[in-house]
């Protein structure tokens, strides 16, 4: 009984790709005359059409400078502020991670406009560190509390025991804790890598300028320039699906543990 449903779930979910890819190999005649019959020759005019002619190769570039920078400041700093929120005891530590927590329910539209004028007064605004800062203000509370909710779960021994071996509480979280969490860590990053590459509102308030966008908000201006053109915007769609399943295909079991993190003793 239940195959079918999840049958017909991974259908509905696979398709929208196979019918993208589809008509990004047809020409536009071909698209006009049939929109849903498989394309006759496929060809790949369009996807270098879109990659060269319509940008999408610099809206790539964007994308990932930015990602990269912005997932490896959330590990740094998520990592250490999980470390201290979830294995030190301080005074305000618990207001400051019930802050983190809270700051989790929080959408970005209410926070846009402030943030728009702080980056404009800042000098930020079109700038790769600017929307590296706007993701990392973002995505961090989310970081933080996965992992504080993992180290939280790391035997008390062996903190204690680095300690009277004469380590600092830096020492313990670069020899001891650091290692240990490689896997939260890579979760985590692999889950902000995708928030960062699929969002399109905090890059479309960031990067107003054409020569800055990032993959996604160049995707969705190609629907309003190609709109006559649809195997055209049908590829630049499917180019930047691509990266985002490979990590899925990758991944998954990566994903399925950023999830979980922390919840279990282990």
């Amino acid at each position: 009984m239940v195959a079918v449903p999840m049958a017909a779930l991974a259908v509905a979910t696979i398709y929208p790709l196979v019918f993208t890819t589809n008509v990004a190999l047809k020409t536009r005649h071909e698209y006009v005359l049939d929109r849903l019959s498989p394309a006759g020759s496929p060809r790949l005019d369009n996807l270098a059409t879109a990659w060269h002619s319509v940008g999408m190769a610099r809206y790539f570039a964007n994308s990932l400078i930015v990602v990269t920078c912005a997932v490896a400041l959330l590990l740094v700093i998520g990592s250490m502020a999980g470390f201290a929120l979830g294995r030190l005891r301080f005074r305000g530590s618990r207001v400051l991670f019930l802050g983190c927590l809270a700051a989790l329910f929080v959408p970005f539209q209410v926070i846009m406009v402030p943030l728009a004028r702080t980056m404009t007064t800042l000098g930020l605004i079109d700038t790769h560190p600017g929307l590296v800062l706007a993701y990392v203000a973002q995505f961090l509370p989310f970081t933080i509390f996965l992992m504080a909710s993992y180290y939280a779960h790391v035997p008390t021994e062996i903190v204690d025991a680095a300690r009277i071996d004469g380590n600092t509480l830096f020492g313990v979280y670069r020899r001891i804790m650091l290692p240990l969490g490689t896997p939260a860590l890579i979760s985590v990053g692999i889950l902000n890598a995708l928030f960062c590459w699929n969002d399109v509102l905090i890059a479309l308030l960031m990067m107003p300028s054409a020569r800055n966008r990032t993959l996604m908000v160049g995707v969705t201006s190609l629907r309003g320039q190609y709109s006559d053109d649809i195997p055209t915007f049908a590829a630049g769609v499917l180019i930047a699906a691509v990266p985002v399943l490979m990590i899925y295909l990758f991944f998954q079991r990566h994903i399925a543990e950023g999830v979980t993190a922390g919840s279990t003793k282990g």
